[in-house]
Formats: structure tokens, C-alpha cells, sequence
């Protein structure tokens, strides 16, 4: 199941809530601070589905906003629509596990077993009702995968295999999932089941370390994963909620265990998780990057839900990153490094500021700081300056943060093709083209820019003006690809003819303010530009 629509009215935290998601994702990431409406949207989820299976729980006092309208009846306060599915028939199996919830009350510090026995079909298993609810799981799997072990071998089902295949074929996936999580972590297996049974792992050393003996971070990890594993196999077409699951790990675990939680969900389900977590932003914008269209981000923060609210996907942008860190570290956010720095040609920023300081980098972030909220910029001077790394920026970052990658850039400027090789031999990228003003003034932009300011049909015009400067800047001496000594005459000309009201006080400030913003995913100058930059 995929959601297209939730709609919520006077629920828990919600007066008149509309969510829409027009695409089909695979992961679904509800965003923002505490207290803003996150778990209340995963009550809303299970309270519907409560509705429809009959294990509902009939507590208007929790379920309702106080200032519900009285005469709608509770019970169809949230009303859901699915991309894939029509209808979902009342207390049908397909109803049962429509959701499948877990609460941020995740809990199971130890337990032992001493019998076999085999527990109910999962859909008709104990499932947590509102997301305040303590949520034991580890314990039942355990039965459940001991049990079903005990079924298979006996069965007849199974002569067949090798017992030590069959034992595999329940422990080997969880075990390769933890160990992706924690490299020194290695699941070894239920243990006996009639004494003492409890999970045991090789921890380091150590053999038959026992789950009651595991960091609150490692059982929080091997909950979630166990849990999912197990419950998939009847969970298989499914909306499955996981409010918090960063609970207990630090940034770079959540990051793992988020890839490990979507590799274990059916094709035909749908996992959404609630976090303000950076670790589990940064995970989820790699995975949007590296597949298009498998992630969309919900927005709660600063929405007022006292009022008729629609949201929709986000766009990721600097800014979002920013309140994300403000959410997550609150006033360390501003020490916090990015995963990328750039080094690239321009003054940098000093006690004597002028009007061409940073210029490279004021630029690249104007064209870069969207797409990669992740990724700052940082001019260090001119080429030599960012090919020796002289004022020792990369360095120094590398060693104190060695998480953050550093990129060295050049302009191609002059250089012939075995100069530009020694550079990328040494790690400096090279620009495909002779400088920065060169994609600035590409004919996409010059075309973009026309239709920012309703005038696209001047293209012709401003492409006529563009050549003028160039052939001029030829009759002065120069080479027919140096746009930055054209640069003047197209802003003054362009300037003129559009009209433009503020086009910035110089030229410098109309390539870095005006066009930089233009230089869009899509262009060609722009995907030449990225490949340049980032390979």
C-alpha cells in the first residue's frame, strides 16, 4: 500500500489536517520538533485501521481534539486513500495489516524462554493501539522464531534441507543486517529455547554474549530489525509506522539502521518514519539522490494545525537542513561541519572585504545549495592557492572532522590537456570549461533569465547581445571562450533592454545574485558543471 491522501478533522493534534502525496515513494520521513503533530499523524494511521479490524480503542477523550465538532461522529475523523488500493474491507485480513505501527516506547531489557510454543497468525497478534504505548516485541519473535523453527523440522516439510541451512534460513538475513549496523556484532542464534533461552551473539571475543547484556543502543538496533524481519512475511502490503526509530543511536548508526529498515520492507509496502534526527535526514537525502522518486519528506515543523493545513513533499533545501540541525543540536548547530566542503578559486574572506570576495564560492552556492544542502563552498585564492591547499583548510578539516570530504577545483583557464591531467592526478578537479562565468552565461541561463522577468521573447535578443560582447572582447586581444572579459558589456546591455530594476550594483553581483540562481538540474551547464565538480 501507498498513501496518496490522509485527511484528519479534529483529531488529537489536528483541526483540519490534509496530507498529499502525489508520487508512490518508498520511504516516507515526517520532519520537525517535538510536539508538533508527528506522532499524533501515526495515531491517526492506527485509529483508521482500528476503525476497520475491530481492535480499535473507543477513547474519544484521547483520539479527539477538545474542540471537535460534536455532531461528526468520532469514528470517521481520519478517512485514508491509497495509490494501489481501491477499498479496504472491514475486519478483512487485508484491514488487519493495512498499518502496523511501532511506538518511540521501544522496551525489552531482558527475557528468557523455557517452553516452545507456537503463537497465533501475526495478523491476529497484540499490535500497539496508540503511539504512548509501551511496545514489547523482542521476547515474542523470539518465541515466534523458535516456534517456527520447531514446526519446520518436525513437520516433514524440510526433510530435506540441512538443519543447519534450516537454522539459517531464520537467523543468516538478521544476522548480515546487524552486522552492516555494528561490524563487531555477529548474531549467533536463539540458544536452547527450553533452558534459559534467550538470543546470543559473538560480541568482539567474547562467544554466547547474551541479548540481556547489550547496550540500550544495540537492543533498540536488533529490535527493529528482528521485529520487521519476522513481521514482513504477513505484513506485506502495509503502511509501517516507526515513530522515533533513531531512539538510542547515535547520528552515524541511524544512517545504517534506516538503509537496513527500507531493505527489509515488501515491495508492495510503504515504510514512514517520524524523526528529527539529522543522521536520519542525511541517510534519507542519499537514498532520494541515488533513487529518484523513493523518498519525499513531510514538513511539520512551523505549521499551524489550530487551522485548516494542507502538506505536501518538500523540496530539500539549505534552509531545511539548517532547522534540521537547529531541531537536532540545538545551539551547537552552527559548529556542526558539513559533509562536503569545496575549495574553489576566489578571494577569501579577510579583514579588507571587497566586492569580488568569495565570488567563486557565492556562486556555487547559489547554484549547488539546494541540491546539496550538505555541501558548503569556501574560496581559499587563486588557483596555486587551492591546488597546494596554501592557507591548509582541507587539512586541517580532514583532521579534525574526519567524516567531511574536501574537493579541490580549479578554472581550466589555459592549461593544455597533460596540465589538466597532472591536476586530477594529484585530486584537483579541473573545469571542463575556461571559468565559472563561462556556465554563468551559458544561453540556457541568458534564456531562464528572460523568463523570470516575463520576457521570454527576448532570448533572441539577449543571445544577439552576448555575441556582440564577445566578438568585441575578441576585437580587444582576447580569446573567443573568455566570457569573463565579456562579462561587463553583456550586464550593462542585458540590463538595459530587460529593464531590469535590480540587477545588482556590478557585474559581479548580477552573475553571483541573478544568474547563479538560474543555473538549474537539467541544464546542460549545470549537469556539466556538477560532473565537474563532483564527478
Amino acid at each position: 500500500m501507498h498513501v496518496a491522501e490522509l485527511h484528519a478533522v479534529g483529531f488529537r493534534r489536528f483541526a483540519d489536517l490534509t496530507i498529499r502525496i502525489p508520487t508512490s515513494p518508498k520511504l516516507v520521513v515526517v520532519c520537525g520538533p517535538n510536539g508538533n503533530g508527528k506522532s499524533s499523524l501515526f495515531d491517526a494511521f492506527r485509529t483508521w485501521q482500528g476503525w476497520l479490524d475491530g481492535r480499535g480503542t473507543a477513547q474519544p477523550h484521547y483520539l479527539l481534539r477538545p474542540d471537535a465538532p460534536q455532531a461528526h461522529p468520532w469514528q470517521n475523523q481520519v478517512t485514508l486513500v491509497f495509490h494501489d488500493v481501491a477499498d479496504v474491507q472491514s475486519l478483512s485480513d487485508a484491514a488487519k495489516k493495512a498499518i502496523y505501527m511501532r511506538s518511540a516506547y521501544r522496551n525489552d531489557p531482558e527475557f528468557s524462554s523455557s517452553t516452545i510454543s507456537r503463537p497465533g497468525g501475526l495478523l491476529d497478534s497484540a499490535t500497539t493501539r496508540r503511539t504512548i504505548d509501551n511496545d514489547v516485541r523482542v521476547s515474542e519473535n523470539y518465541a515466534r522464531m523458535a516456534g517456527q523453527t520447531f514446526v519446520d523440522l518436525y513437520s516433514g516439510a524440510n526433510d530435506a534441507v540441512p538443519a543447519g541451512e534450516l537454522r539459517e534460513r531464520y537467523v543468516g538475513q538478521l544476522r548480515d543486517a546487524i552486522l552492516r549496523v555494528f561490524p563487531d556484532l555477529e548474531l549467533l542464534g536463539p540458544g536452547d529455547p527450553l533452558e534459559a533461552g534467550t538470543f546470543e551473539f559473538r560480541k568482539g571475543a567474547v562467544e554466547h554474549f547474551p541479548y540481556l547484556n547489550l547496550s540500550g543502543g544495540e537492543k533498540a538496533v536488533f529490535d527493529l530489525l528482528l521485529d520487521l524481519l519476522i513481521k514482513s512475511q504477513a505484513y506485506d502490503d502495509t503502511i509501517i509506522c516507526i515513530d522515533e526509530p533513531e531512539a538510542h543511536l547515535n547520528t552515524r548508526v541511524q544512517g545504517r539502521v534506516l538503509r537496513e529498515l527500507l531493505g527489509l520492507v515488501n515491495a508492495q509496502s510503504q515504510l514512514w518514519i517520524a524523526s528529527h534526527s539529522i543522521g536520519m535526514m542525511r541517510a534519507a537525502q542519499e537514498l532520494s539522490e541515488s533513487n529518484a522518486g523513493d523518498v519525499v519528506f513531510l514538513d511539520f515543523e512551523g505549521q499551524d494545525f489550530d487551522a485548516p493545513t494542507l502538506i505536501e513533499p518538500i523540496e530539500l533545501d539549505r534552509a531545511f537542513f539548517q532547522r534540521t540541525l537547529d531541531v537536532a543540536l540545538g545551539d551547537l548547530a552552527p559548529l556542526v561541519a558539513p559533509s562536503r566542503v569545496v575549495l574553489c578559486e576566489g578571494k577569501p574572506l579577510g579583514a579588507q572585504q571587497t566586492r569580488r570576495a568569495e565570488f567563486d564560492a557565492r556562486c556555487y552556492r547559489a547554484i549547488f545549495g539546494d541540491p546539496m544542502p550538505d555541501t558548503d563552498f569556501l574560496s581559499v585564492g587563486n588557483s596555486s592557492a587551492v591546488e597546494e591547499d596554501e592557507l591548509g583548510i582541507g587539512s586541517a578539516m580532514t583532521a579534525l572532522l574526519p567524516g567531511t570530504t574536501v574537493i579541490r577545483v580549479v578554472d581550466r583557464d589555459l592549461r593544455t590537456a597533460p596540465e589538466i591531467q597532472a591536476l586530477q592526478d594529484s585530486g584537483v578537479r579541473v573545469l571542463s570549461r575556461r571559468h565559472l562565468e563561462s556556465f554563468l552565461l551559458d544561453d540556457e541561463v541568458l534564456a531562464a533569465l528572460c523568463d523570470s522577468v516575463g520576457e521570454p521573447g527576448r532570448v533572441a535578443d539577449v543571445l544577439a547581445i552576448k555575441e556582440a560582447a564577445v566578438q568585441a572582447s575578441v576585437g580587444r586581444g582576447k580569446d573567443p571562450d573568455d566570457m569573463k572579459s565579456a562579462a561587463a558589456e553583456i550586464y550593462r546591455d542585458v540590463r538595459q533592454l530587460l529593464g531590469l530594476a535590480q540587477p545588482g550594483n556590478n557585474t559581479g553581483s548580477f552573475l553571483s545574485d541573478i544568474l547563479a540562481p538560474l543555473l538549474k538540474p537539467g541544464m546542460a551547464a549545470y549537469e556539466q558543471l556538477r560532473a565537474d565538480i563532483f564527478g
